[in-house]
């Protein structure tokens, strides 16, 4: 049984992703200065954050 062509390849790397997971985003805040590492203990709410290269 063959695979439908819509799946793609099963390489993950080549494509960048537009979202970011929560571990992620909290290190691009601390890149830009607005994560204090002991002031900030909520996970959730985070604010939106650019993607950065």
């Amino acid at each position: 049984m063959s695979r439908h062509p819509s799946y793609g390849k099963s390489s993950k790397g080549g494509k960048k992703r537009n979202v970011l997971k929560r571990f992620e985003r909290v290190n691009v805040l601390r890149e830009l200065g607005r994560w204090k590492d002991g002031e900030n203990t909520r996970v959730t709410g985070l604010p939106k954050t650019p993607i950065l290269p």
